[in-house]
């Protein structure tokens, strides 16, 4: 059996005594990778946060590694007991150079080779500036840096955000490359769905603060209607006819209002 990196049970949670997210029950065991979905505002981020120890614990309970993260909230405790926490913005800092940030990692007490082994690109990069580097590599950076401290748990929100199509669809599959060669539990927050399916285990679905949907990624993947039912807000939709997206040729559903894969718009009703 598997052993468990992270659990939720009941998790509430927000800002200023209120609730972004309610009753959240959640695990990741070692060496999968859990994609969290949902649209813009579902809670994710505070998820992530909370189990951080940066957002305030409501109500429920969160437990890494066997510890519970307590009410109060204390990150640097949570981040000794094995969380690495990639935000959406990266953390870098953009002043100093690569090999810099690295050197910066949490309990770091060894050379920073690590990161260099996993991420070849970054190694002539040393001696750059991170604020002069692409988003891709980063990214790239910032995932280097968290896995230096040797995490149990791996938290990547929103690897995607600001980075072109043909950058992040070669970046994903670094997420599963990560949890299959170091054995720690990745949680992903992806705006992406289907390219966070296809690098995942298994998936749960936000809405308005709530769990909506779980299940393993094959099954979401094959009944994608689902998931934008969810998204959407509604029990079932009543069609999941398939298009082609104009701008990048993937197969999405008509539903959709963007493609999975490029972020475009697409014509209304599949138009």
């Amino acid at each position: 059996m598997s052993e468990r990196v992270l659990t939720l049970t009941a998790m509430s949670s927000g800002y200023d005594n209120t609730a972004v997210v309610r009753d959240i029950n959640l695990h990741v065991d070692r060496g999968e990778v859990v994609a969290l979905l949902g649209p813009n505002g579902a809670g994710k981020t505070t998820t992530l946060g909370t189990i951080s120890g940066i957002v305030k614990l409501m109500e429920g309970s969160v437990e890494v590694m066997g510890h519970a993260v307590p009410k109060l909230r204390k990150a640097h405790q949570v981040a000794q007991w094995g969380v690495a926490h990639v935000p959406e913005k990266r953390g870098l800092f953009f002043q100093l150079t690569v090999d810099e940030n690295l050197k910066l990692a949490p309990g770091l007490t060894g050379p920073t080779d690590k990161a260099y082994d996993l991420f070849p690109a970054l190694k002539p990069l040393k001696g750059q500036l991170a604020g002069t580097m692409s988003g891709g590599e980063q990214q790239m950076l910032a995932l280097g840096r968290g896995l230096l401290s040797d995490p149990s748990l791996l938290m990547v929100d929103e690897m995607s955000l600001g980075l072109a199509p043909v950058i992040y669809e070669k970046l994903m599959p670094m997420v599963r490359q990560v949890a299959d060669e170091t054995n720690a539990g990745v949680l992903l927050v992806e705006q992406h769905t289907d390219l966070a399916l296809a690098q995942s285990d298994r998936a749960y679905v936000l809405s308005h603060g709530d769990l909506v949907l779980e299940g393993s990624a094959a099954d979401l993947l094959r009944d994608r209607h689902l998931i934008d039912a969810a998204y959407m807000g509604v029990e079932e939709l009543d069609s999941d006819e398939e298009i082609d997206c104009p701008h990048c040729g993937k197969t999405v559903s008509t539903s959709a209002t963007h493609c999975a894969f490029c972020d475009l718009a697409l014509p209304e009703n599949g138009a």
